[in-house]
């Protein structure tokens, strides 16, 4: 076991676990941030994104020990009132149906509009690539991440 003091959305976190603890159960198990999912274990299936920094990465297969003092946005750190811009276009599109997948859709589509505020049709696609929704909704993803940026952009 090994101490770390982590800034997770904004705020230092002291946990005691093993270095090669994944940041997801650290997160879910240690800090009780419930909101970043557990999908495949193996990094690809986007449900466990988060923000290291300002890159989408996945957390289940993110050691602990690798973090130093990068911060660490949660879903529930994007923002106070679900009032990102993504988080917005989200509901207006209509995008969940069973919802599992969307806290990491939501974490990847906002670190592409962090990096690219403007993004083509196959950038998005590139970018949402690595996040699997089992219900499909891609469409209204794509549509979601479109409008994100508008709303934005008028910010």
């Amino acid at each position: 076991m090994a101490n770390f003091t982590l800034n997770i959305n904004g705020k230092n976190k002291e946990v005691d676990v093993d270095p090669n603890t994944p940041m997801l159960w650290v997160l879910r198990d240690h800090l009780k941030l419930v909101g970043t999912k557990y999908g495949c274990g193996i990094a690809q299936c986007g449900a466990c994104t988060v923000h290291l920094g300002d890159n989408a990465v996945r957390s289940c297969q993110l050691p602990v020990s690798v973090v130093g003092e990068q911060k660490i946005t949660t879903i529930e750190g994007l923002s106070e009132n679900a009032d990102h811009p993504v988080q917005k276009a989200w509901l207006e599109v209509d995008v969940p149906q069973c919802g599992y997948c969307q806290a990491g859709q939501i974490m990847t589509a906002s670190a592409l509009l962090k990096q690219n505020p403007n993004p083509s049709d196959p950038e998005i696609e590139t970018a949402m690539n690595g996040n699997i929704c089992r219900c499909g909704t891609y469409t209204r993803i794509k549509k979601a991440v479109k409008m994100a940026a508008t709303i934005e952009a008028d910010s």
